[in-house]
């Protein structure tokens, strides 16, 4: 529902102009639209979507397998050979592999090895290593790697939606700040507008000199100017907001005249950004995404060095199948009608199995190294946007006391001004520097939401608060 009507609030806000009415669109709102229908956080899904058809490719190791060997040749009338082979084989977790096998050979040429009953041979057997591919062995391996990337993909998917999300805020807090920069020099243009009318119709009664008209239409104009670079500023910011929002059919969406910021963000952007009930300083690194991604990268790496350890070990694999006529009779199975062999196989140098498992104990230690140093910074990072949050909350207290009395001098000044005890000069000079405090102040509250913003990117939050 939320979703409809915002898609009605944005086609609406096509339709009319900023004159005849405005439309808010809350931080809360904004972020919801981004997290449903922005293509890079449907990308970061895929991601999962990726591990998970790689844990089923790895389980599909460990799939029965059906094999059907055919082998014929007549010549002149002759039947040289008639073979069929066909083997039903389960693998199993540590290597073992179970078979079933049954064998019909007919015709005048065979080997005679080859010979087997009239109604074929059948034999169920096992193959066991004994040395490398017994407690590890790549299937084994690839399927718990797979395991591991599902959850490392759960954590690199909130990244790269806190990233999306946090690109998004940055980009309304900007349209914000332009907004309320725009919404200043409205403020003084009204007021240079009224006074320079006030300032002519007193010219014209010889109550005020020429100069004063002159100086009066400098202010107006000087305002028109600065209230003009900031309508292009918001226009712009407002079109740079538009990249992150898109409708639910990958079509996306511009922000037009009529819709505003909320310029009550201040008192909602921890609610909305979660990070309100954070106790940061008690905040456990090791549950951060990053952490958790490079963990899973860790053991995965470390099953790897364990692959490449065993790898180590001469091959040698035993198999034993038990031969019968008549399958159907269990007892019919006995070690009195066997097959069996050994299969041994031992390079001398081992070059490469030593290469292997260096490497991996290379990449091991660099998953490690980056594990130290990415908990370090994380731990610095908050622990700075937390002192920077402090000192702006401080800066923020000064700038209104200095904002409120700049606004009180100016309002002295005007009432002097008027009682003929004061000069234009001296009312434009204390409505500058009342402009430049507002506009201080706005600039500290954006630094402000920033940080908050860079909090939630450092802390890889990815829930919002969403209307």
């Amino acid at each position: 529902m939320r979703v409809i009507l915002l898609n009605i609030l944005l086609f609406f806000s096509c339709l009319v102009s900023a004159q005849d009415s405005t439309s808010v669109i809350t931080l809360s709102e904004y972020l919801g639209y981004v997290k449903s229908f922005h293509p890079i956080v449907k990308q970061a899904n895929l991601v999962i979507n990726e591990s998970e058809a790689k844990l089923m490719k790895a389980r599909g190791a460990f799939d029965p397998k059906l094999e059907v060997d055919y082998d014929r040749k007549k010549f002149k009338n002759t039947e040289y050979f008639d073979r069929l082979n066909a083997t039903f084989k389960i693998p199993t977790w540590f290597g073992v592999e179970l078979k079933g096998n049954f064998e019909e050979n007919t015709g005048d040429f065979l080997n005679p090895q080859a010979f087997v009953p009239e109604d074929g041979l059948y034999s169920a057997g096992v193959s066991v290593p004994v040395a490398r591919g017994l407690l590890t062995n790549k299937r084994m391996a690839m399927l718990r790697q797979s395991r591991l990337y599902v959850k490392q993909a759960q954590a690199d998917r909130q990244l790269l939606v806190n990233n999306i999300l946090y690109n998004a805020t940055v980009s309304y807090f900007s349209w914000l700040r332009s907004y309320n920069e725009k919404r200043v020099y409205e403020d003084f243009l009204t007021n240079a507008e009224i006074r320079f009318d006030g300032i002519v119709k007193s010219y014209e009664v010889g109550d005020k000199p020429a100069i004063d008209t002159l100086e009066a239409r400098i202010a107006l104009n000087n305002r028109k100017l600065n209230l003009e670079k900031s309508r292009i500023k918001f226009v712009k910011s407002s079109l740079e907001l538009s990249n992150y929002l898109w409708l639910n059919d990958n079509t996306p969406i511009e922000i037009k005249e009529g819709i505003v910021p909320d310029i009550n963000t201040f008192a909602t952007i921890d609610t909305i950004l979660n990070t309100s009930g954070l106790d940061i300083e008690n905040f456990n690194i090791e549950d951060h995404p990053k952490m958790q991604s490079l963990d899973y990268k860790y053991r995965s790496l470390n099953i790897e060095k364990r692959l490449k350890l065993n790898n180590l070990l001469p091959q040698i694999d035993l198999q034993y199948n038990f031969l019968s006529q008549t399958p159907e009779v269990a007892r019919s199975f006995s070690t009195s009608a066997y097959k069996s062999g050994v299969n041994i196989s031992f390079p001398l140098f081992l070059r490469k199995e030593r290469g292997d498992l260096k490497l991996a104990k290379i990449k091991l230690q660099d998953t490690k190294f980056d594990i130290q140093n990415t908990k370090l910074s994380l731990k610095n990072k908050i622990d700075a946007i937390n002192q920077e949050l402090d000192s702006y909350v401080l800066q923020n207290d000064y700038t209104e006391t200095i904002v409120e009395d700049y606004a009180k001098m100016l309002s002295a000044e005007e009432r002097k001004f008027f009682l003929g005890e004061s000069s234009l000069f001296l009312v434009n000079s204390r409505e500058s520097k009342l402009i430049d405090a507002k506009l201080k102040a706005i600039d500290i509250e954006n630094s402000f939401f920033k940080t908050k913003a860079n909090l939630f990117n450092v802390l890889a939050l990815s829930e919002v608060q969403m209307n």
